[in-house]
Protein backbone atom coordinates (compact mmCIF):
# COMPACT_ATOMS: atom_id res chain seq x y z
CA UNK A 1 0.00 0.00 0.00
CA UNK A 2 1.18 3.96 -0.61
CA UNK A 3 3.00 5.27 2.45
CA UNK A 4 1.01 8.31 2.43
CA UNK A 5 -3.04 9.11 2.56
CA UNK A 6 -5.26 11.73 1.84
CA UNK A 7 -6.37 13.61 5.00
CA UNK A 8 -8.84 16.77 5.63
CA UNK A 9 -7.09 18.78 8.13
CA UNK A 10 -7.82 21.97 10.62
CA UNK A 11 -5.03 24.46 10.86
CA UNK A 12 -6.53 27.04 12.34
CA UNK A 13 -10.02 27.41 14.39
CA UNK A 14 -12.52 28.98 11.84
CA UNK A 15 -10.38 28.72 8.62
CA UNK A 16 -11.46 25.95 6.05
CA UNK A 17 -10.17 22.28 6.06
CA UNK A 18 -6.91 21.70 3.63
CA UNK A 19 -6.69 18.16 2.23
CA UNK A 20 -3.41 17.15 2.77
CA UNK A 21 -0.84 13.91 1.86
CA UNK A 22 0.00 12.65 5.14
CA UNK A 23 1.84 9.41 6.26
CA UNK A 24 -0.34 6.47 7.03
CA UNK A 25 -0.62 5.83 10.59
CA UNK A 26 1.03 2.61 12.00
CA UNK A 27 -1.06 0.90 14.96
CA UNK A 28 0.42 0.27 18.09
CA UNK A 29 -0.05 -1.97 20.81
CA UNK A 30 -3.92 -2.07 21.39
CA UNK A 31 -4.67 -0.37 18.13
CA UNK A 32 -6.22 -1.30 14.80
CA UNK A 33 -5.58 0.63 11.58
CA UNK A 34 -9.21 1.78 9.74
CA UNK A 35 -9.36 2.30 6.44
CA UNK A 36 -12.51 4.76 6.23
CA UNK A 37 -14.92 4.52 4.07
CA UNK A 38 -17.85 6.82 5.69
CA UNK A 39 -17.84 9.35 8.37
CA UNK A 40 -20.81 11.52 9.84
CA UNK A 41 -20.62 15.34 9.72
CA UNK A 42 -22.66 15.94 12.78
CA UNK A 43 -24.65 19.40 12.83
CA UNK A 44 -22.64 20.80 15.66
CA UNK A 45 -19.60 20.11 13.46
CA UNK A 46 -19.31 23.99 12.18
CA UNK A 47 -19.53 25.65 15.77
CA UNK A 48 -16.71 23.34 16.97
CA UNK A 49 -14.52 24.59 13.72
CA UNK A 50 -15.53 28.19 14.24
CA UNK A 51 -16.59 29.20 18.02
CA UNK A 52 -15.27 26.36 20.16
CA UNK A 53 -12.32 27.88 21.91
CA UNK A 54 -14.61 31.13 22.52
CA UNK A 55 -17.63 29.43 23.85
CA UNK A 56 -15.93 26.28 25.82
CA UNK A 57 -12.31 27.07 26.54
CA UNK A 58 -12.27 24.52 29.26
CA UNK A 59 -12.92 21.84 26.60
CA UNK A 60 -10.04 21.37 24.28
CA UNK A 61 -9.73 21.23 20.87
CA UNK A 62 -7.18 18.88 19.57
CA UNK A 63 -3.54 20.34 18.84
CA UNK A 64 -3.55 22.32 15.41
CA UNK A 65 -3.29 20.74 12.92
CA UNK A 66 -6.22 18.06 13.06
CA UNK A 67 -7.63 15.53 11.60
CA UNK A 68 -11.39 15.96 12.73
CA UNK A 69 -14.27 13.47 12.36
CA UNK A 70 -16.23 12.21 14.98
CA UNK A 71 -18.16 9.11 13.81
CA UNK A 72 -16.21 6.78 11.60
CA UNK A 73 -17.00 3.67 9.90
CA UNK A 74 -15.08 1.51 7.46
CA UNK A 75 -12.85 -1.68 7.63
CA UNK A 76 -9.99 -3.46 9.74
CA UNK A 77 -6.84 -2.66 7.88
CA UNK A 78 -4.42 -3.80 10.14
CA UNK A 79 -3.96 -5.09 13.85
CA UNK A 80 -1.21 -4.20 16.31
CA UNK A 81 -0.35 -6.26 18.93
CA UNK A 82 -2.61 -7.00 21.60
CA UNK A 83 -5.61 -6.66 19.72
CA UNK A 84 -8.45 -9.66 20.96
CA UNK A 85 -11.61 -10.38 18.94
CA UNK A 86 -10.99 -8.13 16.20
CA UNK A 87 -9.40 -9.25 12.45
CA UNK A 88 -8.32 -7.46 8.97
CA UNK A 89 -11.12 -7.27 6.95
CA UNK A 90 -13.78 -6.83 9.81
CA UNK A 91 -16.30 -3.81 9.30
CA UNK A 92 -16.82 -1.73 12.17
CA UNK A 93 -17.63 1.35 12.81
CA UNK A 94 -15.29 3.11 15.61
CA UNK A 95 -16.68 5.04 18.85
CA UNK A 96 -14.97 8.17 19.07
CA UNK A 97 -14.81 8.00 23.03
CA UNK A 98 -11.09 7.67 24.79
CA UNK A 99 -10.61 7.12 28.12
CA UNK A 100 -7.14 6.73 29.71
CA UNK A 101 -7.84 3.49 31.43
CA UNK A 102 -6.20 4.49 34.64
CA UNK A 103 -8.04 7.15 36.66
CA UNK A 104 -10.19 6.11 39.18
CA UNK A 105 -13.26 6.37 36.78
CA UNK A 106 -11.79 3.41 34.60
CA UNK A 107 -10.24 1.48 37.41
CA UNK A 108 -14.21 1.09 38.46
CA UNK A 109 -15.35 0.18 35.00
CA UNK A 110 -16.90 3.66 34.12
CA UNK A 111 -14.71 4.47 31.07
CA UNK A 112 -17.47 6.98 29.76
CA UNK A 113 -16.83 9.20 32.84
CA UNK A 114 -13.23 9.22 32.50
CA UNK A 115 -11.39 12.10 33.75
CA UNK A 116 -9.63 12.50 30.57
CA UNK A 117 -12.59 11.47 28.52
CA UNK A 118 -11.94 12.72 24.45
CA UNK A 119 -14.45 12.85 21.80
CA UNK A 120 -11.17 11.87 18.92
CA UNK A 121 -11.53 13.76 15.94
CA UNK A 122 -13.45 16.55 17.65
CA UNK A 123 -13.07 18.07 21.34
CA UNK A 124 -11.92 16.85 25.10
CA UNK A 125 -14.13 17.65 28.03
CA UNK A 126 -11.57 18.75 30.45
CA UNK A 127 -8.03 20.02 30.11
CA UNK A 128 -6.13 16.23 30.66
CA UNK A 129 -7.61 15.17 27.91
CA UNK A 130 -5.65 16.77 25.09
CA UNK A 131 -2.78 13.58 25.18
CA UNK A 132 -5.69 11.08 23.85
CA UNK A 133 -7.22 13.83 21.03
CA UNK A 134 -3.54 13.97 19.40
CA UNK A 135 -2.68 10.48 20.10
CA UNK A 136 -6.26 9.38 18.23
CA UNK A 137 -7.01 11.79 15.46
CA UNK A 138 -10.57 11.82 13.69
CA UNK A 139 -12.02 10.25 10.47
CA UNK A 140 -11.66 12.70 7.86
CA UNK A 141 -8.89 10.43 6.09
CA UNK A 142 -8.42 7.85 4.32
CA UNK A 143 -7.01 5.80 6.79
CA UNK A 144 -7.31 6.21 11.14
CA UNK A 145 -5.93 4.96 14.35
CA UNK A 146 -8.18 3.63 17.17
CA UNK A 147 -8.01 1.59 20.11
CA UNK A 148 -9.32 -2.02 20.05
CA UNK A 149 -11.81 -1.09 22.69
CA UNK A 150 -13.96 1.45 20.51
CA UNK A 151 -14.86 -0.79 17.85
CA UNK A 152 -18.09 -2.18 16.97
CA UNK A 153 -18.64 -5.07 14.39
CA UNK A 154 -21.31 -4.24 11.96
CA UNK A 155 -23.49 -7.04 10.54
CA UNK A 156 -23.37 -7.02 6.33
CA UNK A 157 -26.86 -6.04 6.34
CA UNK A 158 -25.92 -2.74 7.72
CA UNK A 159 -23.90 0.07 5.99
CA UNK A 160 -20.89 2.46 6.36
CA UNK A 161 -23.12 5.48 5.74
CA UNK A 162 -25.75 4.26 8.42
CA UNK A 163 -23.39 2.93 10.46
CA UNK A 164 -21.50 6.58 10.46
CA UNK A 165 -25.01 7.56 12.40
CA UNK A 166 -24.31 5.84 15.24
CA UNK A 167 -22.85 8.40 17.49
CA UNK A 168 -26.40 10.37 17.43
CA UNK A 169 -28.27 7.36 17.54
CA UNK A 170 -26.82 5.89 20.47
CA UNK A 171 -26.75 8.93 22.49
CA UNK A 172 -30.58 8.58 22.21
CA UNK A 173 -30.53 4.67 22.80
CA UNK A 174 -28.14 4.89 26.00
CA UNK A 175 -30.19 7.66 27.27
CA UNK A 176 -33.55 5.44 26.62
CA UNK A 177 -31.56 2.78 28.75
CA UNK A 178 -30.56 4.95 31.37
CA UNK A 179 -34.25 5.96 32.08
CA UNK A 180 -35.27 2.58 32.24
CA UNK A 181 -37.25 2.93 29.05
CA UNK A 182 -38.98 -0.36 28.17
CA UNK A 183 -42.15 -2.12 27.67
CA UNK A 184 -45.05 -0.50 29.56
CA UNK A 185 -43.11 2.96 29.98
CA UNK A 186 -44.08 6.26 28.10
CA UNK A 187 -41.90 8.33 27.02
CA UNK A 188 -42.01 12.06 25.98
CA UNK A 189 -38.64 12.98 23.03
CA UNK A 190 -38.60 17.10 22.79
CA UNK A 191 -37.27 17.76 19.50
CA UNK A 192 -38.60 14.73 17.75
CA UNK A 193 -37.77 15.90 14.64
CA UNK A 194 -34.22 16.72 14.89
CA UNK A 195 -30.49 14.59 13.92
CA UNK A 196 -30.82 13.48 17.83
CA UNK A 197 -34.62 13.36 18.29
CA UNK A 198 -35.40 10.62 15.40
CA UNK A 199 -33.50 8.04 17.07
CA UNK A 200 -36.11 7.39 19.53
CA UNK A 201 -38.67 7.27 16.87
CA UNK A 202 -36.39 4.63 14.69
CA UNK A 203 -35.78 2.93 17.68
CA UNK A 204 -39.16 2.51 19.61
CA UNK A 205 -40.02 -0.99 17.74
CA UNK A 206 -36.52 -2.34 19.23
CA UNK A 207 -37.34 -1.37 22.37
CA UNK A 208 -40.46 -2.49 22.99
CA UNK A 209 -42.14 0.62 23.67
CA UNK A 210 -45.89 1.65 23.06
CA UNK A 211 -46.03 5.00 23.82
CA UNK A 212 -43.39 7.55 22.45
CA UNK A 213 -44.74 11.32 22.43
CA UNK A 214 -42.96 13.41 20.38
CA UNK A 215 -42.59 17.62 19.81
CA UNK A 216 -41.37 19.88 17.28
CA UNK A 217 -41.87 22.66 15.32
CA UNK A 218 -41.94 22.18 12.05
CA UNK A 219 -45.42 19.84 11.10
CA UNK A 220 -43.84 18.67 7.96
CA UNK A 221 -41.13 17.25 9.40
CA UNK A 222 -43.68 15.93 12.23
CA UNK A 223 -46.05 14.60 9.40
CA UNK A 224 -42.83 12.00 8.01
CA UNK A 225 -41.82 11.01 11.20
CA UNK A 226 -45.51 9.45 11.97
CA UNK A 227 -44.52 7.56 9.71
CA UNK A 228 -42.08 5.96 11.69
CA UNK A 229 -42.41 3.25 15.04
CA UNK A 230 -44.83 1.16 13.21
CA UNK A 231 -47.68 2.97 14.99
CA UNK A 232 -46.33 3.86 18.45
CA UNK A 233 -46.09 7.76 18.05
CA UNK A 234 -47.86 10.18 19.03
CA UNK A 235 -47.08 13.75 17.99
CA UNK A 236 -47.69 17.40 18.83
CA UNK A 237 -46.34 20.96 17.09
CA UNK A 238 -45.39 23.35 19.49
CA UNK A 239 -46.94 25.75 17.22
CA UNK A 240 -50.02 24.38 18.83
CA UNK A 241 -49.62 24.57 22.47
CA UNK A 242 -47.63 23.86 25.24
CA UNK A 243 -46.39 20.01 25.51
CA UNK A 244 -47.07 19.77 29.08
CA UNK A 245 -50.85 20.59 28.74
CA UNK A 246 -50.76 18.30 26.12
CA UNK A 247 -49.43 15.69 27.88
CA UNK A 248 -51.83 15.65 30.78
CA UNK A 249 -54.46 15.49 27.77
CA UNK A 250 -53.48 12.20 26.27
CA UNK A 251 -52.49 10.94 29.41
CA UNK A 252 -55.34 11.61 31.79
CA UNK A 253 -53.45 13.95 33.77
CA UNK A 254 -51.05 11.07 34.44
CA UNK A 255 -47.93 12.33 33.03
CA UNK A 256 -45.36 9.94 31.34
CA UNK A 257 -42.53 8.13 33.06
CA UNK A 258 -39.71 9.85 31.12
CA UNK A 259 -38.63 12.82 29.33
CA UNK A 260 -36.09 13.27 26.68
CA UNK A 261 -34.97 16.95 25.81
CA UNK A 262 -33.12 16.40 22.56
CA UNK A 263 -33.17 20.17 22.07
CA UNK A 264 -29.37 22.41 21.64
CA UNK A 265 -27.92 25.11 23.01
CA UNK A 266 -30.38 27.43 21.19
CA UNK A 267 -33.31 26.16 22.27
CA UNK A 268 -35.90 28.52 24.54
CA UNK A 269 -35.51 27.20 28.16
CA UNK A 270 -39.71 27.09 28.65
CA UNK A 271 -39.94 24.64 26.54
CA UNK A 272 -37.60 22.34 28.79
CA UNK A 273 -39.43 23.36 32.30
CA UNK A 274 -42.58 21.85 29.96
CA UNK A 275 -41.03 18.66 29.37
CA UNK A 276 -40.04 18.85 33.34
CA UNK A 277 -43.77 19.23 34.42
CA UNK A 278 -45.35 16.85 31.87
CA UNK A 279 -43.10 14.12 34.20
CA UNK A 280 -45.89 11.46 36.01
CA UNK A 281 -44.33 10.89 39.47
CA UNK A 282 -41.00 9.23 40.07
CA UNK A 283 -40.59 10.01 36.55
CA UNK A 284 -36.89 10.59 34.95
CA UNK A 285 -35.81 13.67 32.97
CA UNK A 286 -32.66 12.88 30.03
CA UNK A 287 -31.10 16.21 29.02
CA UNK A 288 -29.32 14.82 25.71
CA UNK A 289 -29.46 18.11 23.49
CA UNK A 290 -26.98 20.70 25.59
CA UNK A 291 -29.85 22.98 25.98
CA UNK A 292 -27.21 26.03 27.25
CA UNK A 293 -27.69 28.60 30.14
CA UNK A 294 -28.87 28.51 33.92
CA UNK A 295 -32.67 26.63 33.27
CA UNK A 296 -35.23 27.65 36.46
CA UNK A 297 -36.24 24.24 37.65
CA UNK A 298 -38.52 23.57 40.27
CA UNK A 299 -36.61 21.49 42.64
CA UNK A 300 -39.48 21.88 45.61
CA UNK A 301 -41.63 19.94 42.97
CA UNK A 302 -38.62 17.68 42.27
CA UNK A 303 -38.72 16.50 45.41
CA UNK A 304 -42.31 16.05 46.47
CA UNK A 305 -42.80 14.44 42.97
CA UNK A 306 -39.67 12.39 43.49
CA UNK A 307 -38.42 13.30 40.15
CA UNK A 308 -35.03 13.07 38.55
CA UNK A 309 -33.06 15.07 35.91
CA UNK A 310 -29.87 13.59 34.81
CA UNK A 311 -27.32 14.67 31.57
CA UNK A 312 -26.29 11.50 29.57
CA UNK A 313 -23.32 12.38 27.27
CA UNK A 314 -22.64 9.86 24.84
CA UNK A 315 -22.57 5.85 24.96
CA UNK A 316 -20.41 2.51 24.76
CA UNK A 317 -18.74 0.80 22.13
CA UNK A 318 -20.81 -2.07 24.21
CA UNK A 319 -24.15 0.13 23.93
CA UNK A 320 -22.64 0.03 20.42
CA UNK A 321 -22.96 -3.20 19.66
CA UNK A 322 -26.19 -3.90 20.86
CA UNK A 323 -27.68 -0.87 18.28
CA UNK A 324 -25.81 -3.16 15.73
CA UNK A 325 -27.04 -6.51 16.95
CA UNK A 326 -30.68 -4.71 16.77
CA UNK A 327 -30.20 -4.27 13.26
CA UNK A 328 -28.90 -7.88 12.63
CA UNK A 329 -31.95 -9.19 14.28
CA UNK A 330 -34.19 -6.96 12.19
CA UNK A 331 -35.21 -5.09 14.97
CA UNK A 332 -33.63 -1.87 13.71
CA UNK A 333 -34.49 -0.20 11.08
CA UNK A 334 -32.03 2.94 9.81
CA UNK A 335 -33.52 2.54 6.15
CA UNK A 336 -35.33 6.00 6.80
CA UNK A 337 -32.37 8.14 6.59
CA UNK A 338 -31.87 10.07 3.60
CA UNK A 339 -27.60 9.33 2.99
CA UNK A 340 -26.24 12.50 1.41
CA UNK A 341 -22.81 11.56 0.60
CA UNK A 342 -19.54 13.49 -0.34
CA UNK A 343 -16.30 12.81 -1.53
CA UNK A 344 -13.31 13.88 1.03
CA UNK A 345 -12.21 16.83 -1.88
CA UNK A 346 -15.21 18.46 -0.40
CA UNK A 347 -15.64 18.64 3.36
CA UNK A 348 -16.15 22.31 3.22
CA UNK A 349 -18.77 22.16 1.24
CA UNK A 350 -20.74 19.12 3.11
CA UNK A 351 -20.21 21.01 6.45
CA UNK A 352 -21.86 24.58 4.90
CA UNK A 353 -24.45 22.50 3.35
CA UNK A 354 -25.57 20.89 6.51
CA UNK A 355 -27.64 23.87 7.54
CA UNK A 356 -30.15 22.95 4.70
CA UNK A 357 -31.23 18.97 5.85
CA UNK A 358 -34.45 17.19 5.84
CA UNK A 359 -34.77 17.25 9.77
CA UNK A 360 -33.14 14.05 11.42
CA UNK A 361 -33.66 12.12 8.22
CA UNK A 362 -30.69 13.27 6.66
CA UNK A 363 -27.48 12.39 7.22
CA UNK A 364 -24.44 13.80 6.14
CA UNK A 365 -21.56 11.72 5.39
CA UNK A 366 -17.93 12.17 3.77
CA UNK A 367 -16.92 9.07 2.11
CA UNK A 368 -13.26 9.25 2.03
CA UNK A 369 -12.96 6.18 -0.88
CA UNK A 370 -15.20 8.21 -3.01
CA UNK A 371 -13.67 9.03 -6.18
CA UNK A 372 -10.43 7.18 -5.13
Amino acid sequence: MSATMRAARMHHVGEPMRLEELPVPEPGPGDVRVAVHAVNIVPNLANILNMWTTWFPHSPLPTLPAIFGLDPAGVVEAVGDGVEGFAVGDRVYVNPGRHCGSCKSCRNNDSINCASYAFAGYFGFSATALGLLDRYQGGLAEFMIAPGYSLVKLPDALSFEAAARFGYLGTMYSALRKAGAGPGRSVLVNGISGTLGIGAALLAPALGLTHVYGTGRDQGLLDQVGKLGAGRLRLHSLNDGPLDEWIRDETDGYGVDIYIDALGPGAPHETFRAGMRALARGGTAVDIGAIAGDVPVDVHRMMDQQLSLIGSAWFTSGEGQAMADLVEAGLLDLGPLEHHVYPLDQVNEAISGIAQRNGGFSNFVISPTAGS
